[in-house]
C-alpha cells in the first residue's frame, strides 16, 4: 500500500502505478523461473509506457498482439528482433506494419496463418520466423481460464499437427522456428503451474520427435496468478525453477545454451500489485434497507470485462483511512454510469462512507483501466500517476477523441 499522505495529494479518480513494486514483482518471478530462460512481458495486462519501459530495462522481451501494443513496445525501447507478435487473428496491414518495423517473430495458429504471413512478408521481400501455437489434447485441471484442450481460436490442435505435419512446414518467406504452448491463466498454485508446464514440455518433445520441427524458440506461456482488486500478496513459487530445469534437461539437452531458447510469458504477475485505483464517494444513501455507495469509478474504470470472464468478477476491497467506523454488511457499491449494470458489488462489507471520502482499490495494475469499458457513456478517464521511490514522477491521462477520416466509395 502506498503512503497515505501521498495518496491524499493525488487527483481522483486515478490509477497509481508503483515502479518499485514492478521491480519487486519481476524479481520474484525471475527467481521462480530457470535462470537460462527468457521472460516476455504481455503488454495486454498493462501497456502504460513507464511500466513497459521499466520491464524492458529489467530484461523482459515484449509480447504484443495489436498495432497499439507494438507502438508502445517500440517507443519504450524494445528491440524489434526481441518482440513476439501473437494473437489468433491478424490483419494483413498489422503484419505489414510489424515487419516494416523490424519484427521477425510471429506466433501463428493455423496453416492459413502461415500462408498469410508468407504473403505479407513476400510482398516486402522479407524473411520472418514463426512459432506454431499448439492447442494441446487435454487441459490441466485447476486453471481459472482454460486456454487449451478445448475448441479454441488459439492454436492448432496437436493431433492435427501430428496428422498433417506438411501443412505446418516452411514457406518461401516464413521459417517455422518453434512452438508456443499456453495452457491456462491466473493460477496461484505451484502444483497446477508445474503440471501445465510439464505437460507442455512433453507435448513439445513429442511434436519435435514426430515432425522434425526445427526448435529455435519454445514458448511455454505463463498463467502465474496474482490478486485482483482485493488485498493480498503475490504467491511465491519456491520449487518451480528447479523442477522446470530438470524436465527441460531431459527433453531438450541444449536448452541451457540456447538450443532452443526457452521462454515464459507474464502480464498479470508482473504488474498486478503495482497498481491502485483511487476514487471518491459521490453519493451515499439507504435504499430498501441497504447502504448504497456511488463512486466516481465504475465498470468504465475497472472490471468492465468481468462479464466476458477475462478478469475475475469484481467484488473489490475498498481500503479507507483510520477511524472510518465499523464495516457494514450488505452494501451496494455502484459507479456513476446511467445503468443498473454499473455495479461492483451488491452486498459488500465496507465501513460507513460519505460523499467526498477517498477509497482505494488495491492490486489493479493488471487488467485494470485497460480492461474496462472506457468509451461507455463518455465519462472522463482516470489520471495515470507513476510513482517511484515514494515520489510522483509522471502524470498523464488518455483522452478519447473523434476525428474525421476520408470516405471511400
Amino acid at each position: 500500500m502506498l503512503d497515505a499522505d501521498l495518496l491524499a495529494t493525488l487527483p481522483t479518480p486515478a490509477y497509481v502505478y508503483d515502479l518499485d513494486e514492478v521491480r519487486r514483482s519481476h524479481g520474484l518471478l525471475r527467481a521462480a523461473l530457470p535462470a537460462a530462460s527468457e521472460l516476455y512481458f504481455s503488454l495486454k495486462a498493462n501497456p502504460h509506457p513507464a511500466v513497459v519501459g521499466t520491464l524492458r530495462e529489467l530484461g523482459c522481451r515484449a509480447e504484443v498482439c495489436s498495432p497499439g501494443e507494438l507502438a508502445v513496445a517500440l517507443e519504450a525501447g524494445a528491440e524489434p528482433a526481441d518482440i513476439l507478435y501473437t494473437g489468433p487473428g491478424k490483419r494483413d496491414q498489422d503484419l505489414l506494419d510489424a515487419i516494416k518495423a523490424g519484427v521477425t517473430w510471429f506466433s501463428v495458429d493455423s496453416p492459413y496463418g502461415l500462408d498469410q504471413l508468407d504473403a505479407v512478408a513476400g510482398s516486402l521481400g522479407a524473411q520472418v520466423r514463426a512459432i506454431l501455437r499448439v492447442n494441446d489434447d487435454s487441459p490441466v485441471p485447476g486453471q481459472s481460464l482454460t486456454m487449451t484442450g478445448v475448441a479454441s481460436q488459439f492454436g492448432a490442435d496437436a493431433a492435427w499437427v501430428l496428422a498433417e505435419p506438411g501443412r505446418f512446414g516452411p514457406r518461401a518467406h516464413v521459417r517455422p522456428g518453434g512452438l508456443h504452448l499456453y495452457m491456462g491463466s491466473n493460477s496461484d498454485s505451484e502444483a497446477t503451474l508445474w503440471r501445465q508446464f510439464e505437460q507442455s514440455i512433453r507435448t513439445a518433445h513429442r511434436l519435435v520427435e514426430a515432425t522434425g520441427t526445427e526448435l529455435e524458440l519454445l514458448d511455454l506461456g505463463g498463467g502465474f496468478g496474482a490478486p485482483f482488486a482485493r488485498a493480498g500478496v503475490l504467491p511465491v513459487f519456491d520449487e518451480l525453477a528447479g523442477r522446470l530445469g530438470t524436465a527441460l534437461d531431459e527433453a531438450f539437452a541444449g536448452w541451457r545454451d540456447g538450443s532452443p531458447v526457452v521462454a515464459f510469458e507474464s502480464g498479470r504477475y508482473l504488474t498486478a500489485t503495482c497498481g491502485s485505483l483511487l476514487t471518491r464517494v459521490l453519493d451515499a444513501k439507504r435504499s430498501q434497507g441497504q447502504q448504497i455507495v456511488v463512486l466516481e469509478s465504475g465498470i468504465n474504470h475497472l472490471g468492465g470485462m468481468s462479464g466476458l470472464r477475462r478478469v475475475a468478477p469484481i467484488v473489490p476491497d475498498l481500503l479507507v483511512g483510520p477511524g472510518a467506523g465499523e464495516p457494514v454488511a450488505g452494501t451496494v457499491i455502484a459507479g456513476p454510469l446511467c445503468t443498473p449494470l454499473d455495479s461492483w458489488a451488491r452486498a459488500a462489507t465496507v465501513p460507513p462512507l460519505a460523499p467526498g471520502d477517498l477509497v482505494v482499490v488495491p492490486n489493479v495494475g493488471a487488467y485494470g483501466l485497460y480492461a474496462s469499458l472506457v468509451g461507455f457513456l463518455g465519462h472522463p478517464l482516470p489520471d495515470e500517476v507513476v510513482v517511484a521511490g515514494g515520489q510522483v514522477c509522471q502524470r498523464s491521462r488518455i483522452e478519447l477523441s473523434r476525428r474525421t477520416v476520408p470516405t471511400f466509395e
